[in-house]
């Protein structure tokens, strides 16, 4: 009976309940929008790579070098030559390389140059390994073999030719036409960046720039594909490569030897390390957005409580009533707090349907623009916290309005 009569009240004044519902709806929907968002930028950068010791590239920023070399953000300052890589490649102390080689796209989508050993040693999210969900990894010159979300999003099948362009826009117009690839195979999905890159070798990168200069084709290029599948081409330099060593305890010394090397400034990043360093330089960003989102909250509970407050002097009546049948000022004191907590919790609900539709229709969208994969809904401690607080902010503002219904109570006893 009591749940009852405070649904009924609130019925009764539905405009301005409404209003506020929807209010508190949108705050709660902004603060767990950040928190989910937060949590799922951090496990998708997380889970892109591992089971790699050392990534090395020419001499930046070590978060400039993780973000184009793993997360396929931003571009490289310089160019690695191919005798240093066979240099550090030949290492006692180094199990394996993964050369990439990046600057050439197709329809907004990164390709990346390497070989079969990215196939075999790449590592993601929990020591997984890349699988084909159909076909085979590139053996000649001109195959590729596309990520999953590149697949389903450009409807590409096994068997299907494609054209790269010079440079990563999504609109190109220098393509590399004359030497077209053909889809070899298809990844299964990573959940990472490798869903939204093509794969290709380096014989085909080179081969592919057979005759350009400075991004332009030069006239003088008479090869054809035919007679670029016959040649041995060898990579001038690369972007960047992936080093897994014998012993993680040669990890130090040989990042040392790299970053002290003579022949060309280079440098070696750990992954984990520099990624730590990449979200320390953006918790601020963080704690501005949970500030923001937070004092967005605060402000719809305020409303909430002025609502509830301005409803008391319509409610004399009601409260005469109530009170003349036995109603103490705790019962009304606790009818407010109940209807402030059906407003809250209805819209929290509210909030997180919308959270979870929002993040399932945009997930393709911030995959593709942003390498950033979310799932449709995880809930997280945080997220559990954030509802308590939610929670616990209404019961205190309702004791605004709560108390006046309380004294208003004991005054009509006074006045009998």
């Amino acid at each position: 009976m009591f749940l009852r009569l405070a649904v009924s009240s609130l019925w009764r004044r539905k405009g301005s309940v409404l209003l506020t519902f929807f209010a508190i709806t949108v705050s709660v929907f902004v603060l767990l929008g950040v928190e989910q968002i937060r949590v799922q930028a951090k496990n998708s950068f997380s889970n892109t790579v591992s089971g790699t010791d050392l990534i090395v590239g020419a001499r930046t920023g070590d978060i400039n070098l993780l973000l184009y070399s793993v997360f396929r953000l931003g571009n490289a300052t310089a160019n690695i030559s191919w005798q240093s890589y066979q240099h550090i490649a030949t290492d006692p102390n180094v199990a394996w390389t993964i050369p990439i080689s990046l600057g050439d796209s197709h329809k907004g989508y990164r390709v990346m140059g390497t070989n079969t050993a990215y196939f075999s040693h790449f590592r993601f999210g929990q020591e997984q390994s890349l699988e084909l969900a159909e076909g085979a990894p590139f053996s000649k010159v001109f195959d590729v073999v596309l990520g999953s979300e590149v697949a389903r999003a450009l409807g590409y099948q096994l068997g299907d030719q494609l054209t790269l362009a010079h440079g990563i826009g999504s609109t190109s117009f220098s393509n590399h036409d004359d030497n077209p690839f053909r889809v070899t195979g298809i990844l299964k999905p990573t959940g990472t960046p490798v869903d939204n890159t093509l794969h290709v070798s380096l014989k085909g990168i080179e081969a592919i720039h057979v005759g350009w200069q400075n991004g332009v084709k030069l006239a003088s290029r008479s090869n054809t594909p035919a007679a670029d599948i016959q040649q041995e081409f060898t990579p001038q330099n690369i972007t960047a490569f992936m080093v897994g060593l014998n012993s993680k305890l040669a990890t130090f010394r040989l990042q040392r030897q790299i970053n002290t090397y003579q022949g060309e400034p280079l440098q070696a990043i750990l992954p984990g390390a520099t990624l730590a360093e990449f979200w320390q330089v953006i918790a601020a960003m963080e704690n501005t957005l949970r500030l923001i989102s937070i004092l967005v909250l605060v402000a719809s509970l305020l409303g909430l409580a002025a609502m509830l407050l301005a409803s008391i002097r319509e409610r004399q009546q009601e409260i005469a009533v109530m009170r003349t049948i036995g109603a103490s000022p705790w019962f009304l004191l606790a009818l407010i707090e109940v209807e402030a907590i059906l407003i809250t919790l209805g819209a929290s609900v509210l909030a997180i349907v919308l959270l979870f539709l929002s993040t399932t229709l945009s997930a393709a969208i911030l995959a593709e623009r942003f390498n950033l994969f979310i799932d449709s809904m995880i809930i997280t401690t945080q997220f559990l916290i954030y509802l308590m607080v939610v929670a616990g902010g209404t019961l205190v503002v309702a004791l605004i309005p709560g108390v006046s219904a309380y004294r208003s109570a004991l005054h009509q006893d006074l006045t009998r």
